[in-house]
């Protein structure tokens, strides 16, 4: 263990190599190549998703809107995941990582469309919102409203990695109507009347997308991937025994042929045949879960297994909780060092060490690890 203290589409057009862009462009292919540069959130003025329906579907299917935390998170968990992040920052930089954060956004405003109003969420988990494949940025059709204009506090950085060469595109805004959320709360899909899913719905595997069909990502968002990124790439869908959104605490790719599993969510026949070559190891359970009390607990966004949210600094290391000694050890027995941090709010937020970050640039090449 380490002791520092992380005419085709367009699409086809990508460059096989970060040699082939210019400046400081995105060059992102995959979750584990050696790290170059990182978006890390920014968790000032977060409140929690308003509870409309989109915020039930997402996060909270089958509760009660009045069951829903609502207004601002707790000034001292804000001010602690700062603390956290700010430490997080500087171990990367101490590494040699370039480190960009998100602007400081006035979330407790009212976003709206002529079909509805809500209020802001939070810029905490640049993951959900950016899908990088290659030198292209992807702002996604997000599911919750309140996340609507969310990429807007990343504009100085997205407009600096246009002009040094990046992809920048995004996907059709999304209308959110209500019926979109009228679903099975045992089962809550949105429904295909328009493409929505989150960034973090979606594992990258150079020219492989694994793409979770959930709460946050529904079959025609994974159409939309498919048709916009073109033949280059191949988008594989799979459903896992999981109701909630994105696919970063079930399935974790550590480097080709290895993969990390939520032992509670995921079988090798969920998965695509494309990975009956791959070993699959099984995380422990998380521990420390009995620090939070009931209270804290009906508030939180995440799981127990958020902890299971580690970020990739290279093949050979990540930033993982350093309470999870447990999942420590199996990483270690794999080859896999580990920087070890803490979130303490990432339940709360539901957003461990993946969700909030955004590799931007790594090392390595636009490779097909299937074929």
């Amino acid at each position: 263990m380490k002791n520092t203290a992380d005419s085709e589409a367009p699409w086809a057009a990508s460059p096989s190599s970060p040699e082939e862009e210019t400046g400081s462009g995105v060059w992102s292919c995959n979750e584990w190549d050696p790290l170059k540069e990182v978006i890390v959130g920014n968790p000032l003025n977060a409140r929690f998703p308003h509870p409309d329906k989109s915020t039930r579907t997402a996060e909270f299917a089958g509760s009660p809107s009045d069951q829903i935390p609502t207004g601002a998170f707790p000034p001292y968990v804000v001010e602690e995941a700062e603390e956290d992040l700010a430490a997080m920052v500087q171990c990367l930089e101490s590494l040699g990582i370039v480190v960009k954060r998100p602007d400081t956004w006035p979330h407790d405003g009212v976003v709206a469309t002529p079909f509805w109003s809500t209020k802001g969420f939070y810029n905490y988990c640049p993951r959900d919102i950016f899908l990088v494949t290659g030198n292209n940025i992807i702002e996604t059709p997000n599911t919750i409203r309140g996340r609507l204009l969310e990429s807007y506090s990343y504009r100085r950085i997205l407009v600096e990695y246009l002009k040094a060469g990046a992809k920048w595109y995004s996907a059709p805004k999304p209308m959110l109507l209500d019926s979109l959320f009228e679903v099975d709360p045992a089962h809550p899909v949105p429904k295909n009347h328009e493409p929505v899913f989150d960034a973090a719905n979606v594992l990258r595997l150079g020219r492989d997308l694994l793409y979770l069909i959930s709460s946050t990502g529904n079959e025609l968002g994974a159409l939309w991937l498919q048709t916009v990124l073109g033949d280059e790439f191949r988008v594989h869908v799979c459903r896992i025994d999981y109701q909630g959104s994105h696919i970063d605490t079930s399935v974790v790719a550590l480097r080709p042929g290895l993969l990390l599993c939520n032992p509670e969510r995921v079988t090798r026949e969920m998965l695509p045949p494309i990975f009956d070559s791959w070993k699959i190891i099984y995380s422990p359970p998380m521990v420390g879960s009995d620090r939070f009390d009931s209270d804290y607990l009906s508030r939180s966004i995440g799981s127990s297994w958020i902890d299971m949210n580690l970020f990739s600094i290279s093949p050979e290391l990540v930033v993982v909780d350093r309470d999870q000694l447990p999942l420590i050890k199996v990483l270690e027995e794999h080859g896999i060092d580990v920087v070890p941090l803490k979130l303490r709010h990432a339940r709360m937020f539901g957003g461990g060490f993946h969700c909030t970050t955004l590799d931007t640039r790594r090392e390595g090449a636009m490779e097909n690890y299937f074929e």
